[in-house]
């Protein structure tokens, strides 16, 4: 298995240099079981795949401070052909793909549901790529229903979902998606925008 995220984050702010910066400290407690590695676009994420959401909010909570409009991109994958399996990325949890749609679907709304709230409301948009999976669109409608039911829906748009709430549930949510959907041998895509403090929001 191969699990991992390439992240940019997009602070509105003069000083924003200082905000990226400062806020990749949030990865911190999260290096001993991931390889990180930071350029001049974006940084990745290779790990445990449970983990990568989980630090995607805190590095964008942490961009988020003090009412700053920060915007986190992310193309999220899992099983990818081209990658090479690697140990770090073993996953830690039970959350199998492999049992029936409709009981992935409830044990994505049991863990989402139990989500900590960071205090940091966010606006998040997803579309979900099931690639190698004879019969995607179950995965795809599957996932949207899990989506619609997950407390945190905003709405459905052209070619992805909107979500909106506190960070906690809605990272959670987006999670779920990510682990719960798709084929367990195939690879997955996910494409991520989350945007917190928005000007537009107010």
């Amino acid at each position: 298995m191969f699990s991992g995220a390439q992240v940019s984050l997009y602070p509105m702010a003069d000083d924003f240099v200082r905000i990226i910066l400062g806020s990749l400290s949030a990865l911190d407690p999260y290096r001993e079981r991931f390889r990180i590695e930071t350029d001049d676009i974006s940084t990745l994420l290779v790990g445990p795949p449970e983990e990568l959401f989980p630090a995607m909010r805190d590095l964008h909570v942490a961009a988020s401070r003090n009412s700053v409009h920060c915007v986190l991109h992310a193309t999220v994958s899992r099983g990818c052909p081209g990658e090479p399996d690697d140990p770090i990325c073993t996953p830690i949890g039970n959350r199998s793909t492999e049992m029936p749609l409709g009981r992935r679907i409830d044990g994505a709304l049991r863990a989402a549901t139990g989500a900590t709230r960071i205090g940091q409301d966010v606006a998040a948009q997803l579309s979900l790529y099931p690639l190698g999976a004879g019969h995607h669109m179950d995965e795809i409608y599957g996932c949207i229903d899990f989506l619609k039911r997950s407390g945190v829906f905003g709405k459905s748009k052209n070619f992805c979902t909107t979500l909106r709430g506190d960070a906690g549930p809605v990272f959670a949510t987006l999670s779920e998606a990510f682990l719960r959907f798709g084929s367990p041998e195939g690879h997955l895509a996910l494409d991520l925008t989350v945007s917190a403090n928005s000007p537009t929001a107010r």
